[in-house]
């Protein structure tokens, strides 16, 4: 793909990002500039390097060519504490203690704002507050982190990353272990927030409600665009190997995926 110069107020971007493990090219050459406030889906098939690439654009990797740039800066140069106050990512399989409890788990979202002259305050409680009702969880909020479904604990993961109040928000496959209520919930809550999204997901059809996609085929970029325009017969069949053709839903006139095997 053509490289792109962002401009400097992207909130996120990356030019010829690339990560190479055990002599392998896991990512190559990624260039991306987020617009203020969009949903980026990112797709492709397992092994893509979807998950890496949220790594990289989180800093929890460091990229073997290219750069991050974060509000305009580069990600390397920045402390981890002022990253954690503009950017928050949720894993696929992220933990905590098993002792601590829900609202306690979400608080930890605000310890980067909080410091000796500023101690967790009334203010703060709002907020996790607000981010556990966000995720329809304020019932957990004195249960247990153990004694949490699988479901449960990614709408935690998730408010303790709105309690952050991040700029940038990057969530890895989000709707894993939820059931279908809380994934299209979620999904909706996310695209309302006032924050900028980079999503990686595996259900093309919740794609379909980004504000653009990223098509990752064995560690390369190889579509960016309305999501329409970047999954297309052609693109199904040569990325996941599947056919598939749009279906016009009668009730809302939304448009859909619909699969079959090759």
């Amino acid at each position: 793909m053509t490289a792109m110069n962002p401009p400097a107020t992207a909130p996120i971007s990356c030019q010829g990002l690339g990560l190479r493990l055990g002599g392998r090219e896991v990512l190559h050459g990624i260039d991306l500039a987020l617009r203020a406030g969009e949903t980026l889906g990112v797709v492709g098939p397992n092994g893509s390097g979807k998950s890496t690439l949220l790594k990289l654009l989180a800093g929890l990797r460091l990229p073997s060519s290219g750069a991050v740039q974060l509000l305009g800066e580069t990600l390397t140069t920045l402390p981890r504490r002022r990253i954690a106050q503009i950017l928050a990512l949720v894993e696929q399989h992220a933990d905590t203690l098993d002792a601590i409890s829900v609202f306690d788990a979400v608080a930890l979202g605000r310890t980067p704002w909080l410091s000796a002259l500023a101690p967790f305050a009334q203010a703060d409680r709002a907020i996790v507050e607000q981010a556990l009702a966000d995720v329809d969880a304020s019932h957990l909020r004195q249960r247990r982190w153990g004694e949490l479904s699988g479901g449960e604990r990614q709408r935690v993961h998730i408010a303790r990353a709105l309690a952050q109040r991040p700029q940038v928000l990057l969530l890895d496959e989000p709707t894993n272990h939820l059931d279908i209520q809380h994934q299209l919930s979620l999904l909706h809550q996310v695209q309302a927030l006032p924050v900028t999204t980079v999503v990686a997901l595996h259900d093309l059809n919740q794609a379909l409600t980004c504000d653009r996609l990223a098509v990752l085929d064995q560690g390369r970029l190889v579509a960016l665009g309305a999501p329409e325009t970047v999954l297309t017969p052609e693109r199904l069949l040569d990325t996941f190997g599947v056919r598939a053709h749009y279906l016009t839903d009668p009730v809302d006139g939304a448009r859909i995926l619909r699969f079959r095997a090759t």
